[in-house]
């Protein structure tokens, strides 16, 4: 082979543009270039020493790589002379800001024990030098200015074999240089005798690259040689801002390190791809932070990117302290089933919680009280209540406004007078929406109460036996003040230690009294409380008087007995004169404090009615019965009276609803019972007799009548209407939809009717739920006063003996077997009442004969407590069921007894339990005697009487003791979804479980 030098350059040539692999060159992003000889299109341009003759150094060759691109490369071979020293050094190399430089190279070199025929001396290996300089000093080249960096050896160098094969192996090699502090630099290579070809030379320094880490962003950064580390102040990108300063620290391989603080978000941008983004339509951000943009809440919407928060919908509102987060809310509506519980000048009323919340859950109710004065007419003839505001010292307990509970208790109330509570529930957002906001309203009138204690006493007149007094009326006489009650004793002991020995009571029409007979000298207190209709009242606080001590003159001598009789004279004359004044004084008191009510003294019938008192005046005691509904009742004129339509039928003819307009007042809704065609004059007699009986009733929880029509025909009774009729018939409609709370409200407001009606002296004997009817407000009011009508449409509801028909199931024994009717006997009815209502409307005893409830009943038998029932309630029932009748409560007593639990509505969730309650001793009789379930299929049979009878139809059970732990799941899986029903099924399971145990048990 030819071993000219020029040959083998041209054979390096050649092997470098054609085997050499080469790629695309990436260059890590910390490093930047200061020169790289590939990426050159044309010459390079370096200086190369000595060049002289053919002996040319280092040669400039261009070439292609595999890519076809251009590349500049230097190659030198001199090794057939001796003492080479070829040098090639590269242009003004600029340092910018670097400190450290790293160099690069690329080359391949041949083996010396390759090459044939070498004449002088063979290296492999070749010298890296370096000059810094502040300036660009062109051509000019001193080999002793330049500082040598490294000898350069290949790790792989090729041989004759490899240029065979043209397999040619590429070296690499690195060095570094610095520290530099001049502006630029050279760099030289020296060749001392090898065969090398420098491919590439790439200078470059390190630095750590922009970033941006924690939405901040950190500049390109040359690292410093001095110091390991440079801390880096980085910046919030846009839309951001500084939670902590961001700090990271470059290390001098231009690495980031060590990232400190972090930017966050503005409100209305989130943080995308490391940049802070707006949010778009129908999201939102209201906060700083780094968190995603929100989808809006229910009820609001947003329009806009970069929304802080989402605007509401039409008549959705946000309360000021909500978060944004939170959907937009409505006021809720407005409280159900308002039930008012009327106790003299007091009244309880409870409500359930509104239907719908709003969506919120702050839900309090404020209460709203005003008094009603009467009609104000307006141009049309029609009217509107007069109401104002109640008065400052009205009580509400707990408070009026603020509520958590659903029942108020309003105290301090005037007596005989139109109230109307508006129960508003209010949430959140109830103030931002005033035209949304809703309310129940609920009007009653207050019952008669007793007078407020005298609290004004002064003393007038003192002698040594007597003294005068006068008072002031009570604040709130709560109606006509019938007389004052004087109390007096004499004081004995100290201030404290007051005893009361003996006392004297005196009673006074008007409001003064002279209280003779006392002691000379002597202490005294009294008391004094008024009586209306409905009582005495609290007693005042005790008055401390005195009277005078005794005359200083003896009456021994004659001139003083002349003295002692003067005076006795005048004081007759005095004493006979105040005499006259007090009866005429009492006189006209009297005559003035009559009420109104109370001028009728004298009736038809003989009877004589005291003022103030009321008594119940038995209509058939007249001998004209025209004459006791005149006495009663108010004579309508037929023309005020508008029918609507036929809502029912009774035994004297149909039972009608419609309008009533006296004049000057305002029309209200009626129901008109209308006496039929071809009556007879005891049937006449028979159907006025109840509204002689109503109108003797003026209480809240008694059906109210408002008039008759006796002078034309039909013959009518007109009373108020009640929208939700019969309690038994809305109860069953209304199955299990109510509280606990609200059924004793019911209950109460029978229970206060009832109470009222026995202090008149008046006895029910069929008091039944079916007799109990319900207004729009829950209020229950006691009707049906007639006594000779049909009772039911069954013919087995009635037992008729010689004195009429009785309702068995509702009766007390002693009234069934005696006819003993009382105020005890309507009590037991009240019991069955109680349990119809706690059973919603339950046919009490279910299908037993009347015949065997007689017989039951007497032996000790007594119904068990209906599903859910609390036990207090069943006691008062089993009180009520007492054989003996002066065992049983009186209705004061019920309606303290409810008060009570309305109060503490806690003790209402104790509920009965089954097991616990007397022994029945129908369970002892023979099935031949009572109707019983002899075994399983009897249950199964029994079932038909009940309206989920189809869900049984293919259900069988292995035994009694797994038929009686059915629950309602296992009953909604058959088919029994209503509520109502499925009590009944489970207390009908129970009942089979108790005859498992105990013998056979009434179906």
């Amino acid at each position: 082979m030819d071993c000219n030098p020029r040959s083998l350059l041209f054979i390096l040539h050649l092997l470098m543009t054609c085997v050499i692999p080469a790629f695309p060159i990436i260059y890590p992003p910390n490093e930047v270039n200061l020169l790289d000889s590939k990426a050159s299109q044309g010459e390079l341009g370096w200086i190369s020493y000595p060049s002289h003759g053919w002996r040319e150094n280092w040669e400039e060759i261009s070439g292609v790589d595999e890519h076809y691109t251009p590349i500049r490369t230097f190659q030198v071979c001199n090794v057939m002379e001796y003492s080479q020293n070829n040098w090639l050094r590269t242009n003004w190399i600029p340092r910018r800001s670097a400190q450290k430089i790293y160099v690069e190279l690329k080359f391949t070199l041949r083996d010396c024990n390759s090459i044939p025929l070498v004449l002088g001396t063979c290296k492999e290996t070749f010298n890296l030098l370096y000059l810094e300089t502040e300036d660009d000093e062109g051509s000019h080249f001193r080999e002793h200015q330049f500082l040598k960096i490294d000898t350069i050896a290949a790790d792989e160098s090729f041989t004759q074999t490899d240029l065979g094969d043209r397999i040619l192996k590429l070296n690499t090699e690195v060095r570094e240089v610095g520290p530099m502090s001049k502006k630029g630099f050279y760099l030289a290579f020296q060749d001392v005798g090898a065969c090398v070809a420098l491919v590439s030379v790439r200078v470059y320094f390190k630095k750590c690259p922009y970033t941006v880490r924690n939405l901040a962003s950190f500049p390109d950064t040359v690292p410093m040689d001095s110091q390991s580390l440079v801390e880096v102040k980085g910046s919030c990108v846009n839309h951001s801002k500084e939670e902590e300063p961001p700090r990271m620290y470059c290390s001098t391989e231009g690495e980031w390190l060590v990232p400190i603080g972090k930017c966050l978000c503005n409100p209305g941008y989130e943080e995308r791809s490391s940049t802070c983004q707006t949010c778009r339509a129908g999201f939102y951000k209201s906060t700083l932070g780094n968190m995603e943009c929100s989808k809006c809440p229910p009820h609001s919407f947003s329009h806009h990117e970069g929304s802080l928060h989402c605007s509401c919908e039409k008549n959705y509102f946000r309360a000021e302290g909500d978060p944004a987060s939170m959907a937009c809310t409505r006021p809720p509506s407005s409280p159900r089933n308002v039930i008012s519980s009327i106790n003299e000048t007091s009244v309880i009323l409870d409500w359930s919680w509104p239907e719908d919340s709003g969506g919120r859950k702050d839900i309090t109710f404020t209460v709203l009280c005003k008094r009603c004065r009467g009609v104000v007419a307006n141009g049309n003839n029609s009217g509107t209540q007069r109401c104002e505001p109640c008065r400052s010292n009205v009580r509400f307990l707990p408070r009026a406004t603020g509520l958590h509970n659903t029942t108020v208790t309003v105290a301090d109330l005037l007596a005989h007078t139109n109230y109307t509570f508006e129960i508003e529930a209010q949430n959140g957002v109830s103030l931002s929406a005033p035209k949304m906001r809703q309310y129940a309203a609920v009007t009653i009138t207050t019952n008669q109460a007793a007078p407020s204690p005298v609290t004004v006493i002064r003393k007038e007149k003192t002698s040594r036996n007597s003294v005068s007094l006068t008072w002031q009326e009570p604040e709130r006489p709560n109606g006509i003040i019938l007389d004052y009650e004087i109390k007096y004793y004499e004081k004995v002991g100290s201030d404290y230690e007051e005893q009361e020995t003996s006392y004297t009571i005196l009673r006074a029409r008007g409001c003064n009294v002279t209280l003779n007979g006392l002691k000379p000298n002597t202490a005294y207190l009294l008391q004094i409380r008024a009586r209306t209709a409905a009582g005495y009242g609290a007693s005042s606080p005790s008055f401390q008087f005195e009277t005078s001590p005794d005359s200083a003159f003896s009456i021994s001598s004659e001139s003083s007995q002349v003295v002692l009789i003067a005076i006795s004279s005048a004081v007759a004359i005095i004493l006979l004169t105040v005499l006259l004044y007090v009866l005429i004084g009492r006189f006209c008191c009297r005559s003035k404090s009559k009420h109104p009510d109370e001028k009728r003294l004298h009736f038809g019938n003989g009877h004589l009615r005291l003022p103030g008192i009321r008594t119940y005046v038995d209509p058939h005691t007249y001998e004209d019965p025209s004459q006791a509904v005149h006495e009663f009742a108010k004579e309508l004129d037929a023309s005020c009276i508008a029918i609507d339509k036929v809502v029912g039928a009774g035994e004297f003819g149909e039972v009608c609803s419609g309008r009533l307009k006296l004049p000057s007042k305002k029309e209200i809704c009626v129901a008109i019972k209308t006496l039929k065609g071809g009556y007879t004059d005891k049937q006449r007699r028979d159907f006025l007799a109840e509204a002689s009986i109503m109108g003797q009733f003026d209480h809240p929880n008694i059906i109210r009548l408002e008039g008759v029509v006796t002078r034309s025909k039909p013959v009518m009774i007109v009373t108020e209407y009640m929208e939700n009729g019969s309690l038994d018939s809305f109860l069953r409609k209304h199955d299990a939809q109510f509280t606990g709370i609200q059924l004793v409200g019911m209950l109460r407001g029978i229970a206060s009717g009832m109470k009222y009606l026995s202090d008149m002296g008046y006895v029910h004997r069929d008091l039944a739920a079916r007799n109990i009817l319900v207004n729009s407000n829950l209020v229950c009011k006691v009707s049906d006063f007639g006594l000779s009508r049909v009772l039911e449409d069954d013919p087995e509801a009635a037992y008729t003996t010689r004195g009429g028909k009785i309702p068995i199931r509702w009766t007390a024994p002693e009234a069934i077997a005696y006819r003993k009717f009382t105020s005890a006997s309507d009590a037991w009815s009240y019991g069955i009442v109680l349990w119809e209502v706690m059973s919603y409307g339950e046919r009490p005893y279910w299908e037993m004969s009347n015949q065997d409830v007689i017989k039951a009943v007497d032996e000790g038998y007594r119904l068990p407590p209906p599903m859910d029932c609390p036990a207090t309630l069943y006691q008062l029932m089993l009180d009520c069921w007492q054989k003996e009748r002066n065992n049983r409560p009186k209705f004061e007593q019920i309606v303290s007894i409810l008060d009570k639990l309305i109060r503490n509505p806690g003790s209402l969730k104790i509920t009965a339990n089954t097991t616990s309650r007397p022994a029945n001793l129908l369970l002892d009789r023979s099935s031949a005697e009572v109707p019983s379930m002899g075994n399983m299929g009897d249950w199964m049979d029994a079932m038909r009487t009940l309206p989920c009878k189809e869900a049984f139809s293919g259900v069988s059970y292995s035994s009694c003791d797994t038929l009686a732990k059915t629950s309602t799941e296992d009953l909604k899986k058959v088919g029994v979804t209503v509520v109502g029903p499925q009590k009944k099924i489970v207390s009908s399971l129970k009942a089979l479980d108790s005859h498992t145990k105990n013998g056979p048990v009434p179906v």
